[in-house]
């Protein structure tokens, strides 16, 4: 893992992933970084510099993403790859690692976070139970994540807010808007007591491959993806299946697997529990925290000795 102070291979990896020698996509480039474990040893291979510099040669490449980073914190965009030593660490684990992060608001080594997610036209049924599971986490000190959608998601957002807890939003666009626009008073509020974290380029606009992109970094920055009421062709099915694929615990209340199709053939699968209330949602959420709690108390004490 690299340094704080160590932005060239910082440039290096904003260039390769804007300029995409050879047409490869990010994650083939990702890959590449991670064997080498240099950006800049990539960007040299792929793009060396030439004898005589042009205004489009790869050295001005390189030295328009170093003033686009220092530009970015200028700004108080908080920005790291997936090389840095403060990159979370659970990311890391998953397939779709994206290789750059933008924040605002406090970043936490190893939080024991959760979503709760589910349909951006929920029931009241719905956002009732989504506001008290997010009071049972934070009652829990486990960390409320999600999406910033409508829904399920301002539900859980607002009431670990209320309820004096930390909350991370991962959003589907850049860091310089909000989607949807009226959340972005929520937005403000969560970079300035929790977190907010995007994969994409600041001024980047939400598509629809975006967000099941940010659905992807969800399910791998929490330890577990709780679905509270889904439609059959929701964002919360492919975080679900996501979810399985990262070896995370998904918790679908009764009601989705009663409504959904998708929801039914999950229900077999490792790691897939049905809760028959809020109560049982607690007590799972309960026993994954004090796992991984545990565990990181064991790999503590080991690091010490």
């Amino acid at each position: 893992m690299q340094e704080t102070g160590d932005d060239a291979e910082r440039a290096a990896l904003v260039a390769l992933l804007r300029t995409r020698p050879g047409g490869e996509n990010w994650r083939s480039l990702t890959e590449d970084v991670a064997t080498r474990s240099s950006a800049l040893a990539v960007w040299n291979e792929r793009c060396p510099a030439e004898l005589f510099p042009t205004p489009q040669g790869p050295s001005e490449q390189l030295s328009a993403a170093a003033r686009d980073i220092a530009a970015w914190r200028a700004e108080g965009l908080g920005f790291m790859t997936f090389l840095d030593c403060d990159f979370p660490a659970q990311l890391r684990e998953i397939h779709e690692v994206p290789p750059v992060l933008f924040h605002r608001g406090r970043l936490v080594p190893d939080d024991v976070g959760m979503s709760v997610v589910g349909s951006r036209k929920a029931s009241q049924r719905g956002l009732d139970i989504a506001r008290t599971i997010a009071q049972g986490l934070v009652e829990r000190d486990i960390t409320v994540i999600s999406g910033l959608a409508h829904g399920i998601d301002t539900a859980a957002h607002t009431q670990a807010l209320e309820d004096g807890g930390r909350t991370v939003a991962i959003i589907g666009t850049g860091l310089r808007r909000s989607y949807p626009a009226d959340n972005a008073p929520l937005q403000q509020r969560i970079a300035a007591q929790g977190l907010v974290l995007s994969q994409f380029w600041p001024d980047a606009a939400p598509t629809r491959h975006s967000f099941p992109m940010r659905n992807a970094v969800m399910s791998g920055y929490g330890r577990a993806t709780i679905i509270v009421e889904a439609g059959e062709y929701s964002g919360a099915r492919i975080q679900a299946r996501q979810a399985v694929a990262h070896g995370r615990t998904v918790i679908l209340t009764d009601r989705v697997v009663e409504s959904n199709a998708w929801a039914r053939d999950l229900v077999h699968r490792p790691g897939v529990h049905v809760a028959r209330g809020t109560a049982d949602v607690m007590s799972k959420a309960e026993e994954i925290a004090a796992a991984d709690r545990d565990i990181d108390e064991l790999i503590a004490l080991t690091a010490a000795q």
